[in-house]
């Protein structure tokens, strides 16, 4: 593979203006965290005042020493330059906190991330949309529930987020792209490394069908255990809601329910066979008021009236009859579907793709 000098990358690369270059300077400087950041720039003019500072008005911004150093030194601004190029050369794009295409529902949380690193259609990000996450180790039944609220959520124009890992995230990547309709990843990684490995044709479907893929962290970043618990605050600070559909008692996926519920966002959750240690995260959420959740109608219902409104309006004509059918499209057939997923939540007597194969056919 042939090499590009870095001097004949920076000068390929976009202007960036210099609001945005401070914006990704603080985000790169050695221990400063989104709210530090944030408290700061509210402090300034404009963020890019402060590449002008001196050393003791940059500590003076309750800026770790090492930080200031950096960024009164240039290097920060350095490195801002060589992102951006790298983000420039992977087609991809910058989101600052202070860009007219932030979304403002992230602005709401506690501490939104001042960057976003955006690959595909970053106007995506200020749609309604709601949060299905879920197991990496799900039950046929929790399969195919997440693919099949997810698709008929998405074709109601409802915008599908999730995180792309194994499991139930995957597969409601996977219900939003059989519906046609873009989908929103957000990853754990650095937004050019594939995690897991095997999802990197799902990534690739997500960018074809004219979605997105988004992170905070600067490109290059390899999976790192502390990166996705942190991952999760923005996965249900752009929606209205989150919807979980299994979990274990020590999931990952209650960190997600919990910024939900600090967020003030709605929680919905899928019931699960009793015995099963996967319906430990939704059951509970249940018994503590999370809305159970059977079809895409449980939660349309429970959307604020202004998202229905909007998603409605967007509706094309032609499809008005098809965004009003049930879950299930032929009403003779649903009992035999409805069966089917009852069997599933009851007994571990389908394998997987046995499952899936039943309900698409039936």
């Amino acid at each position: 593979m042939t090499t590009v000098p870095k001097n004949a990358v920076l000068a390929a690369a976009p202007s960036l203006d210099e609001d945005r270059l401070a914006w990704l300077a603080l985000v790169l400087a050695p221990g400063l965290g989104p709210k530090r950041i944030l408290d700061a720039v509210r402090e300034l003019d404009a963020p890019s005042q402060i590449f002008g500072l001196p050393l003791t008005s940059l500590e003076g911004l309750r800026f770790p020493a090492e930080a200031a150093q950096f960024i009164f030194d240039g290097k920060a601004r350095a490195a801002a330059k060589e992102e951006w190029a790298r983000v420039a050369a992977q087609g991809a794009t910058l989101v600052t906190f202070g860009c007219p295409e932030y979304p403002e529902r992230l602005k709401e949380i506690y501490d939104p991330p001042p960057v976003l690193w955006v690959r595909g259609a970053a106007s995506l990000l200020s749609r309604p949309a709601i949060a299905v996450v879920g197991t990496r180790h799900p039950s046929p039944y929790g399969s195919g529930v997440a693919e099949m609220i997810s698709r008929d959520l998405a074709v109601r124009r409802l915008l599908i987020v999730s995180g792309m890992a194994r499991g139930i995230d995957s597969c409601a990547h996977r219900g939003a792209l059989a519906a046609r309709m873009p989908t929103v990843a957000v990853w754990g990684t650095g937004i050019d490394v594939v995690y897991p490995k095997e999802n990197k044709k799902l990534a690739e479907e997500i960018l074809v069908a004219g979605g997105a893929i988004i992170s905070e962290l600067p490109m290059g970043t390899f999976p790192a255990p502390q990166n996705f618990p942190r991952r999760n605050r923005i996965l249900s600070g752009l929606c209205v809601a989150v919807l979980v559909v299994e979990a274990g008692e020590n999931s990952g996926t209650r960190v997600t329910a919990r910024c939900a519920a600090d967020q003030n966002r709605d929680l919905f959750a899928v019931p699960g066979n009793v015995t099963s240690s996967g319906s430990w995260t939704p059951n509970t959420l249940i018994k503590q008021g999370a809305k159970l959740t059977a079809t895409w109608e449980d939660v349309w219902e429970d959307l604020p009236s202004q998202v229905r409104l909007e998603l409605e309006a967007e509706a094309p004509p032609e499809s008005k009859s098809e965004t009003t059918a049930s879950l299930l499209p032929d009403p003779v057939l649903r009992p035999r579907r409805l069966w089917c997923l009852r069997l599933c939540a009851l007994t571990s007597r389908c394998r997987s793709t046995r499952f899936l194969s039943c309900w698409r056919r039936n």
